[in-house]
């Protein structure tokens, strides 16, 4: 009979595998290939949809954000509603984002590769704090309207996420909040040639790659 701390390990171990896996799915490279483009040798070479925008237009670039926004949506939806609570499951949880976001970022199928995580990391608050989620939205949008720059706004937006989790979820610490800021420092770490580009004056406004 399987014991039930081993049934805990494997689920440790199957969530964030199959949620880096369905993150690692480039769905910008695969929709800008059904048009004949290799987004990753136009534009700002990125993969997200940012990028895609600006090589195929608004249309393939919505579609591109919401199906990497679904990549951490589905898997911590599913993780949630298969999963009692408590903090065992959390830790899985808060496993299960960071894993969405690590394949988008470091995708298996693309030689470790990949997009800067923003969207994708999106559908996993969306998923676990859609409140969390929606203030960090707020101070996105009023970045990008002052200044235009998409990365400006993913920069700052990944820094209130984390306190707005604290204050509107989670009430303190736990595995999620230590998730989210793990989050946080990937997303700045991604976006490392943007803030150089920031330093220099040198990132121009839309064209900033922030997704």
């Amino acid at each position: 009979m399987i014991s039930m701390d081993l049934v805990s390990f494997l689920l440790t171990i199957l969530f964030p595998a199959s949620a880096y896996l369905l993150g690692s799915v480039p769905f910008g490279l695969l929709f800008a290939k059904m048009r004949g483009v290799d987004v990753r040798s136009v534009g700002s070479g990125n993969i997200g949809a940012t990028n895609v925008t600006r090589v195929l237009g608004k249309g393939f670039g919505l579609l591109t954000f919401c199906a990497d926004l679904s990549k951490g949506f589905v898997p911590v939806l599913v993780c949630r509603s298969v999963l009692p609570a408590g903090l065992e499951t959390q830790t899985i949880l808060a496993l299960t984002g960071f894993g969405a976001v690590l394949g988008h970022c470091f995708p298996v199928f693309l030689g470790f590769r990949g997009g800067k995580g923003i969207a994708t990391a999106s559908g996993v608050f969306l998923g676990i704090c859609p409140l969390a989620l929606a203030a960090a939205s707020v101070v996105f949008a009023v970045a990008f309207w002052l200044t235009r720059i998409v990365s400006v706004g993913s920069l700052l937006a990944s820094l209130v996420l984390p306190v707005a989790l604290h204050f509107l979820c989670t009430g303190g610490g736990g595995p999620v909040e230590v998730m989210t800021w793990a989050v946080a420092f990937l997303v700045w770490w991604k976006h490392r040639g943007n803030i150089q580009r920031l330093l220099r004056g040198e990132e121009l406004g839309f064209r900033g790659s922030g997704v």
